[in-house]
């Protein structure tokens, strides 16, 4: 039975996404293999001896993702919410980094390491901090990234939060690798434990076979994971001993030669319909097109606004637990931070599937259907043009910036936007450029200075700041598809008064 209360969907408009999930790669994304795990699993280390660099060359501020990728020279940038440049962070492990406002999404190093031409490495927060958000945005990555490297210690268990996440990866097209590392009870045994263990393992000639811990330790970890999610079974673990790290090295290595060639072949060079005429079908009303574009321009701007308030709502939900709870006043910034990352990816999701609806239903009613991919690409390219000759087109890549005072600031540019990114993606190939919301740098200084340790002034600032994201994003959201409206529509009708596609 419908849902009284509910719109109906305009015809032929695509469901959006209501949720964050694991994606497919996709054929221009940079390959990456994205590595997570709780704290105390020496992640960091594994990092360094799979590429040979000293530990402290990879420490970067709590909350923050750390970018390794391949270059000539050593070099160190910090990408901070609220600039447009990065900041120079010094690849020297005994330097010491710039005094930022606030910690950076990201920040990336860049190593001559050969490993490196394969494939970037993108180490992540501790699992055990990411909440709701965090896992949100970390699967986002990954479906992007391609692969997941779970690092886990053999003196550790899964959590819940952990298998929940590793169960939505599992439901994607992505790598899934697991390396147990010792762990501090892991390779020391005391010594009665010792002869008790060769006394177990004696064989019928008296001989004795030493039980090696993180092998046992990944038997076990591996029964509890295909307890709870068994679509990981086939999922290879490794010990990430720096003796055994060669096969680790090797395995992702062969990962990436396969995804290289499995991304080549995904996509044509030449899609069909890049090239020549494309004839406007016959009896095409242009008043009737624009009024029909018009209605379902609105109806998903409508729709993006209904779910983003809705998403909003539940965000102020866990910040007012979690502030009263959980992480408290001091905590409140990361918080509330990863949670506007990962609305960001949501509206731009939401935006970019809806806008593909718009285009590939009106111009089907121009040129037929279904609509091929080169003519979409075309469509989508003069859209894009169209879009520079109206005067809100500057401010589409704006970057929305929560203030210390529960204000929205807002900063423009394609560079504002580039520091918001925990991984940067392949160049878009969307009509709109992505949606961005941050915490600015005031917001860190005051909620963690000792004197604004209040619960009810930090919830009292926590509801007024996401009242005025959710009135931002409205207007952002209403400007973006009246600007969609105005260029495809224009586009559409040169189409029609031609009798061809001019794009």
């Amino acid at each position: 039975m419908p849902d009284p209360g509910r719109q109906a969907e305009p015809p032929g408009s695509a469901p959006l996404p209501t949720r964050l999930g694991v994606t497919v790669p996709g054929p221009d994304e940079p390959m990456a293999v994205v590595v997570a795990g709780p704290a105390g699993a020496n992640r960091r280390e594994l990092i360094a001896g799979l590429l040979g660099v000293e530990s402290a060359t990879l420490a970067v501020p709590p909350g923050s993702n750390l970018l390794v990728q391949h270059a000539a020279t050593a070099t160190r940038a910090a990408y901070v919410p609220g600039y447009r440049q990065p900041h120079a962070y010094g690849a020297d492990p005994l330097a010491a980094g710039p005094a930022l406002a606030r910690p950076p999404r990201r920040v990336e190093l860049s190593l001559p390491d050969p490993l490196l031409r394969h494939f970037a490495v993108l180490d992540t927060p501790d699992t055990g901090t990411l909440g709701v958000a965090g896992g949100r945005v970390l699967r986002d990555a990954v479906g992007r990234a391609g692969a997941l490297l779970f690092v886990i210690s053999a003196d550790q268990a899964f959590s819940a939060a952990e298998l929940h996440l590793l169960a939505e990866v599992a439901r994607a097209r992505v790598e899934v690798f697991f390396a147990v590392t010792p762990g501090v009870t892991g390779p020391a045994a005391p010594a009665d434990g010792a002869r008790a263990q060769d006394r177990a393992a004696s064989g019928p000639n008296g001989s004795t076979r030493r039980l090696d811990p993180v092998s046992v330790s990944i038997e076990a970890h591996r029964a509890a994971l295909l307890a709870a999610v068994p679509a990981l079974t086939p999922a290879r673990w490794f010990p990430a001993r720096r003796a055994e790290l060669p096969q680790l090295r090797r395995a992702l290595v062969g990962w990436a030669a396969d995804e290289v060639l499995r991304r080549g072949s995904a996509r044509p060079p030449v899609p069909a319909g890049a090239h020549g005429r494309v004839p406007v079908l016959a009896g095409v009303e242009p008043g009737e097109l624009a009024d029909r574009v018009d209605r379902q321009a609105r109806a998903c701007a409508r729709r993006i606004r209904q779910h983003l308030a809705l998403e909003l709502a539940n965000i102020h939900l866990r910040v007012v637990q979690e502030i009263v709870f959980g992480v408290g006043c001091a905590g409140l910034p990361q918080m509330l931070d990863r949670e506007l990352e990962a609305l960001s990816l949501l509206a731009t999701a939401q935006c970019d599937e809806a806008v593909r609806g718009l285009v590939d239903e009106a111009a089907a009613r121009v040129f037929g259907a279904p609509l091929a991919e080169g003519v979409r690409r075309r469509i989508i390219h003069a859209v894009r043009w169209g879009l520079a000759d109206h005067p809100d087109a500057p401010e589409l890549d704006r970057v929305l910036l929560v203030t210390s005072t529960a204000g929205v600031a807002g900063l423009t540019g394609a560079g504002a936007l580039d520091a918001l990114a925990g991984l940067p993606g392949a160049q878009r190939d969307e009509v709109l450029p992505p949606v961005g919301v941050a915490l600015n740098g005031g917001c860190w200084q005051h909620w963690r200075a000792p004197g604004n340790n209040d619960p009810n002034a930090a919830r009292s600032w926590a509801q007024r700041a996401l009242r005025e994201v959710e009135l931002e994003l409205s207007r952002e959201v209403s400007r973006r598809f009246e600007v969609i409206r105005l260029s495809l529509g224009a586009v559409l009708a040169d189409a029609v008064d031609h009798g061809i596609l001019l794009a």
